[in-house]
């Protein structure tokens, strides 16, 4: 039961599903570091539960009824999201926001040990935490509160400075999660379910994977496809979408974020969205595989709960089949799109700015560029302050294609510019990591993909500071 693959944020995803099934458009998420005291709230101004309701929510094998358009799916979120972080969670409920009376129960993982009894205990407002009984002051709403965090913390000392930086690294992966998930809600896509979400009193913006506000983002026809499984029939829509080149963009900040929490490369693909809440964030489902060439395609799968059995979803919500009976239409019909936006991303390759040649290096000159730095085939990193310096003269809106200047700190890092003999071929920095990686072991590549990472992201900085 705790082990049901929730990661921090897809369990806390699982709570705002549930908010915003009980017609929420404020939700406030709080996470306070403070040792083994340590707790995560996650509240709403929803419509609140009866006891009834509550003690139901809160129950395991409880019957829940859901229709076409909900969120929810197995009845189990709220208990298996909440034990799978913590060994102690309450959920305290208003349904009158003029009444003072606060309905709340709790789940105790020790209690359960000591006694042998799977039961819910009930809190009265004395005993309730203050931070849950300020915020449902004057209002109706709902307030999960999670304790004893040791899924979370995960440490046998909670109360250090790396327990502290871990929790407010998982908080920054939570902020881009959701601002993913629920982007359609954020944006007010959704009839009837616009809301908001607050991370520490700071409001999360969404991320569109389709960078719809960019003028240059193609948005193609829709594709529509039927499916039938099990005696139901259902529909998938799939809208396609173009991404601009970097240089496309309005600005390198923009091109910046549409990279997305996993970068451009992880990022094409499907993203698979269930009753308008994503469920899938790119990939190509084992249709094809992540190509350079091709992470501009980007195309939201919509379908609706009531083909659930054909997707395969699962209890956390993270994972999602693309249905056998329609693969290889969905195959033939997004292949042509996937083609153009191939021949999008060649040809801004053609015209990019570039880089010297390495056709005019001896074959042994070549290795050495592949021993990217000493260590390398440990999968060591190198420290940021090494890497190469990024010519200002040369840097454009791309962040590939650019001229890479001699650096001081090691000759392993630089294309060395005085070395080329003649222009017969200009590479792109993209071109010289695949050149580099045909030669690379496995921790070779690993090494050369955060070494080109960094190079990107620095040479983005570089051109975003030249902005301002």
């Amino acid at each position: 039961m705790r082990s049901l693959g929730y990661e921090f944020p897809t369990a806390v995803a699982e709570l705002v599903d549930n908010s915003i099934e009980y017609d929420a458009t404020e939700i406030s998420i709080k996470v306070e570091f403070n040792g083994e005291n340590s707790w995560v709230m996650i509240a709403d101004n929803g419509r609140g539960m009866s006891v009834e309701k509550l003690k139901e929510a809160m129950r395991f094998g409880s019957a829940s009824v859901y229709n076409e358009r909900s969120l929810g799916k197995f009845g189990l979120g709220l208990k298996t999201a909440s034990f799978s972080q913590c060994k102690h969670w309450l959920v305290a409920t208003k349904t009158d926001s003029a009444d003072n009376e606060i309905i709340s129960f709790k789940w105790d993982l020790d209690h359960v040990n000591q006694t042998d009894r799977w039961e819910i205990l009930p809190i009265k407002k004395s005993g309730l935490d203050r931070v849950i009984t300020d915020y449902l002051q004057n209002k109706k709403g709902t307030v999960v509160l999670w304790q004893r965090l040791d899924r979370i913390l995960e440490y046998d000392n909670p109360n250090t400075e790396r327990a502290r930086k871990k929790l407010i690294a998982m908080c920054r992966d939570l902020e881009e999660h959701l601002a993913m998930v629920f982007h359609r809600f954020l944006m007010g896509e959704v009839p009837g379910k616009k809301i908001r979400i607050f991370l520490n009193d700071n409001e999360i913006q969404p991320w569109d994977p389709f960078a719809r506000n960019e003028k240059a983002t193609k948005e193609l026809e829709v594709i529509r496809i039927p499916l039938e499984h099990e005696g139901i029939h259902g529909e998938v829509v799939i809208e396609p979408y173009i991404l601009p080149p970097s240089k496309a963009f309005s600005t390198a900040q923009a091109h910046s974020k549409a990279a997305g929490p996993k970068k451009w490369n992880q990022q094409q693909g499907f993203y698979i969205y269930r009753n308008d809440r994503m469920i899938q964030s790119g990939g190509w489902s084992r249709i094809r595989t992540y190509d350079e060439h091709t992470k501009l395609a980007r195309f939201a799968v919509n379908f609706s709960s009531k083909i659930d059995g054909a997707f395969k979803i699962d209890v956390s919500k993270m994972y999602v089949s693309l249905p056998q009976e329609i693969r290889k239409e969905v195959e033939d019909k997004t292949q042509p799109l996937v083609s153009r936006a191939r021949e999008i991303y060649d040809n801004d390759e053609k015209s990019s700015p570039a880089i010297p040649s390495l056709t005019t290096y001896s074959q042994s000159e070549v290795h050495q560029q592949k021993q990217i730095f000493p260590g390398s085939a440990s999968g060591s990193t190198p420290d940021s302050k090494n890497l190469p310096h990024i010519s200002d003269s040369q840097a454009g809106p791309d962040n590939i294609g650019i001229r890479i200047s001699r650096g001081k700190a090691s000759p392993h890092y630089v294309i060395q510019e005085e070395k080329c003999l003649g222009a017969e071929k200009n590479w792109t920095l993209d071109e010289i990591y695949h050149e580099l990686k045909k030669n690379a072991t496995p921790a070779e590549i690993r090494v050369l993909e955060r070494l080109f990472n960094r190079l990107r992201e620095q040479l983005q900085k570089g051109i975003s500071d030249d902005n301002l």
